[in-house]
């Protein structure tokens, strides 16, 4: 039974990459993570990402684990830091001067045909998508699927442990980014930058 297995041990056979090692501990801490995140009163949708940043900020900080034993503190501190964060980018406003010179400037600017930004967009995604695995593909477009899958149903259909859904996604994200044909809708520049700090 993996709750019987010492966590210093599932922390240490994690970073050496054993993937049933990985799932104990996200078995273990889910529902740590799960209760941190319900105070917060976030949207599920908000609650799923959260959880998901936890997870991929664990697999990057898994090797500087010093005492294992103090991870669920860990989990703890930075499940409720992501939610704060949650929090924050849902609040987030732009106030604007509607006397100021910029509003101004941005008023008078010939308007941009937003159908034909919108073609663009839709065509260079579609091109990108169609420049990753299939894998990769099949999971980004479940990720966006309307109605939206849940994290559960995600897992099931592709036989991903929830836990790495969200690390898995990241990396997907960063090789459409590279892709040459998002490259070419942002221009290099635009895309480099977009892509730091995955």
């Amino acid at each position: 039974m993996i709750h019987a297995v010492d966590v210093s041990d599932l922390v240490t056979a994690a970073d050496r990459g054993d993937q049933e090692a990985w799932n104990g501990l996200v078995e273990r801490y889910m529902p740590l993570v799960f209760s941190v995140v319900r105070r917060y009163r976030l949207s599920d949708k908000d609650a799923e990402d959260v959880s998901q940043t936890v997870w991929l900020r664990l697999v990057e900080h898994l090797n500087a684990i010093k005492e294992p034993r103090a991870l669920p503190a860990w989990i703890s501190t930075t499940t409720r830091n992501e939610a704060l964060a949650a929090l924050r980018a849902r609040r987030r406003t732009l106030p604007v001067d509607l006397e100021s010179s910029w509003f101004q400037v941005m008023v008078d600017e010939p308007p941009v045909d937003e159908g034909v930004l919108r073609v663009e967009r839709a065509q260079a995604l579609r091109d990108g998508l169609n420049e990753l695995s299939a894998e990769q593909r099949t999971l980004l477009l479940l990720l966006v699927s309307d109605p939206p899958s849940s994290y559960e149903d995600i897992s099931r259909q592709l036989g991903m442990p929830i836990g790495s859904i969200g690390p898995t996604r990241a990396r997907c994200l960063k090789k459409l980014r590279a892709t040459p044909s998002m490259q070419a809708l942002f221009g290099s520049g635009s895309a480099q930058e977009s892509g730091k700090g995955d």
